[in-house]
């Protein structure tokens, strides 16, 4: 597998009316081709501001960054990931294949691929028939992988995710984990993963990555050995909570590092 993110010594600090913000210190940070990697800590821990940085959407004051092998920004360009905000962030004017089609007509794919690229897309994410749908008229978990499969229409190597199911109701969550490890698995991308919930985390990572308050920091790094093939019934079994429980002591840990 080959390196895909690259961080090195990671630092970023924001100058605001009140004085300087150091947001990210130190970030030593690999993530391989494949990978689900999560990032998970308290609020305020920089979780989001480090995925920013990889989409370039920030740009870090210290220490060095690459995406495939390149800078953030040519990454950007060359349309290496797709991002997945907190909220869905669908234009309401548009139904949901035109919201999933806005992308490929920035980057001037054809009308005839894109209608092919829009019923694929709405395959993966198991909203085929709602093209012709408002946004309006989906619920909140459609209208979040309606997000997904936007981020998917250009079939990059890498997805952004931050906090993408946060908003919504436990059943739905559980329901969407179970869809996007799904996804994961058929499509074989590299993923990114902000969230606040341990078992979340637990259940779609090959890795967590847990940051402690600001300035953040990679308190620790831990493997989820679970399997490709998990089920939410998995998270009862010794190993999950094992790893939960590991989880669980490195953020309480990672507090001892506040400033």
């Amino acid at each position: 597998m080959s390196i895909v993110i690259d961080a090195e010594g990671l630092d970023l600090t924001f100058q605001t009316n009140d004085g300087p913000v150091h947001a990210l210190s130190d970030i030593d940070l690999k993530v391989l081709t494949g990978e689900f990697v999560s990032l998970i800590g308290p609020s305020g821990c920089g979780k989001t501001t480090l995925l920013r940085v990889i989409a370039d959407l920030e740009k870090p004051t210290g220490g060095s960054i690459s995406v495939n092998g390149v800078s953030p920004e040519e990454a950007r360009l060359s349309r290496a990931y797709g991002y997945v905000f907190q909220a869905a962030a669908l234009y309401p004017w548009r139904t949901i294949g035109g919201n999933i089609s806005l992308p490929l007509e920035v980057m001037g794919y054809p009308k005839a691929e894109r209608a092919e690229l829009i019923s694929r897309n709405l395959d993966l994410v198991n909203l085929t028939g709602f093209e012709k749908k408002f946004p309006w008229q989906l619920s909140g978990g459609m209208q979040q992988r309606a997000s997904i499969a936007r981020a998917l229409s250009f079939d990059p190597d890498m997805l952004l995710m931050d906090e993408p199911f946060g908003a919504l109701d436990e059943i739905v969550r559980d329901h969407l984990n179970e869809q996007l490890l799904k996804l994961w698995a058929k499509t074989k991308k590299t993923v990114v993963f902000v969230t606040h919930s341990i078992p979340e985390a637990v259940f779609l990572s090959t890795r967590i990555v847990v940051m402690s308050p600001r300035p953040g920091r990679i308190h620790e790094i831990i493997d989820c050995e679970l399997g490709h093939d998990r089920s939410l019934d998995i998270r009862e079994t010794p190993e999950f909570l094992e790893i939960a429980h590991r989880v669980r002591e490195g953020l309480r840990q990672g507090h001892s590092y506040d400033d």
